[in-house]
């Protein structure tokens, strides 16, 4: 169990131990979250990660499984308004 004290800020110092476990540095964010009564701190940048995971989890094979060419064109028709070659995203 780690201790920090709060400011009349309202500001806190995490302990290093913690830091280390969330994988936090100078600059990183936080966020807070409440679950089941208790409020949990976690890696802003994991979980802003997890949620895009979550959130493109089976496209792949929505569209086929596509190749690393196919999405690399479809990427370029974005872009630049054309593909490298004539495929679909669909």
């Amino acid at each position: 169990m780690e201790l920090a004290k709060i400011t009349t800020r309202g500001q806190i110092t995490i302990p290093v131990e913690i830091r280390k476990k969330l994988g936090v540095k100078d600059g990183s964010k936080v966020v807070f979250v409440e679950e089941n009564g208790r409020i949990i701190m976690e890696n802003a940048s994991m979980v802003a990660l997890k949620s895009a995971q979550e959130a493109f989890a089976g496209e792949a094979e929505r569209l086929g499984n596509p190749t690393e060419e196919d999405i690399q064109s479809w990427v370029d028709e974005v872009r630049y308004g054309k593909a490298e070659k004539n495929e679909s995203p669909r």
